[in-house]
């Protein structure tokens, strides 16, 4: 099993939830994929893109359930990212968990697999 992360407003996640699908976040509406990372990569994609934004929630989906949609791209660095091309089922999301801010302004993420 291969879990990945996808950090997103609580708001949003429960417009996905009511759709039953997640379109994507602004940014990935503009790339044109949903942005994941391993649970190696979030804490620092929470660091660098989420700093100072309360109220957030990370999603933990089984990659292997994303079907032929993920790709695994390089990105800073030159690590492999998780990037999904398509809309996300909210049926595919194994666990939801806040992800308050810290005392230096970064979420701090749960315990990831």
């Amino acid at each position: 099993m291969s879990r990945i992360y996808k950090i997103l407003a609580r708001a949003e996640w429960a417009a996905a939830e009511a759709a039953g699908r997640f379109e994507g976040s602004a940014v990935d509406l503009k790339d044109g994929f949903i942005h994941f990372s391993t649970a190696a990569q979030a804490q620092e994609t929470a660091r660098r893109h989420f700093a100072g934004q309360s109220d957030l929630v990370v999603l933990e989906v089984e990659a292997g359930d994303l079907g032929e949609g993920l790709r695994w791209e390089p990105s800073r660095g030159g690590d492999l990212f998780p990037h999904l091309y398509g809309a996300l089922d909210t049926a595919l999301v194994r666990s939801v968990a806040a992800a308050p801010l810290g005392a230096d302004g970064a979420p701090v993420l749960p315990a990831l697999a």
